[in-house]
């Protein structure tokens, strides 16, 4: 193949702006970190209240989270990264519609934020779901028994042992809301794959910017799996997950 490889390009001045096009690497990367850490505090939050009521026995609230859960989980993330940051403003009243679309600071950031965190929330909440109910119905009855509320139980039997139960699965939602920030790209945020983009068309050195990228990409979800192994194993439940080959 005919390539000419050079590496210095990211210490170059960059076309546009100040700085090397490896500062905008590194500013990709921090928006990537900065949106999905945002957006992943919003999924499990709502994903976690979801979770909760597609198991309570209130048959109305199970409705409701599983009507939300079945319309996020099965549109496409990119037709609702386009709804957030296109239709939404649009559905607002007048002057809250356009506080978003030109008052807000960083508009984009804020649509991404948003559409990763209640995207990702439906599959959080399936998670938490399968987790509350793989418990023995026993434990339930048993607390039950010893005069605790639902609320109670949740409280002190389910949920405790749940997220622990979950955990391995729940790793994996963790590690997608990284690689499905890069969607966010389609509305203007210059997150790590739209700055991999961005030198390839100023500089025409694409392998260069896509492997940097695919480096770092991969640091991020290596740190991410290091760290919840070390969680992993501080919260392991014998007989309901791995033991990590030990």
């Amino acid at each position: 193949m005919a390539y000419n490889w050079n590496w210095g390009v990211f210490f170059q001045d960059a076309m546009f702006g100040p700085g090397t096009y490896l500062d905008w690497m590194l500013s990709g990367l921090k928006w990537t970190v900065v949106v999905s850490l945002a957006a992943w505090l919003i999924a499990f939050s709502v994903g976690s209240v979801l979770g909760v009521l597609r198991t309570t026995s209130f048959r109305f609230l199970r409705g409701v989270a599983a009507t939300y859960v079945e319309i996020f989980r099965n549109v496409p993330l990119l037709v609702q990264m386009f709804i957030w940051y296109f239709v939404v403003p649009e559905l607002m009243p007048k002057d809250v519609g356009r506080w978003m679309k030109t008052g807000m600071p960083m508009p984009e950031h804020t649509s991404a934020i948003l559409c990763l965190g209640f995207y990702t929330a439906s599959r959080v909440a399936e998670q938490v779901r399968s987790g509350i109910e793989s418990i023995s119905r026993g434990q339930t009855y048993a607390a039950y028994a010893m005069g605790l509320t639902e609320v109670q139980v949740y409280r002190h039997v389910l949920l405790p042992m749940g997220y622990r139960i979950i955990i391995p699965p729940m790793t994996s939602e963790f590690l997608s809301i990284f690689k499905n920030s890069s969607v966010a790209l389609t509305i203007g945020v210059l997150e790590l794959t739209a700055q991999s983009r961005q030198i390839t068309e100023f500089t025409f050195q694409g392998f260069e910017a896509f492997t940097l990228a695919t480096v770092l990409y991969i640091m991020i979800t290596m740190t991410v799996i290091l760290l919840m192994r070390v969680v992993e194993g501080r919260f392991r439940v014998p007989g309901f997950i791995g033991t990590g080959g030990r």
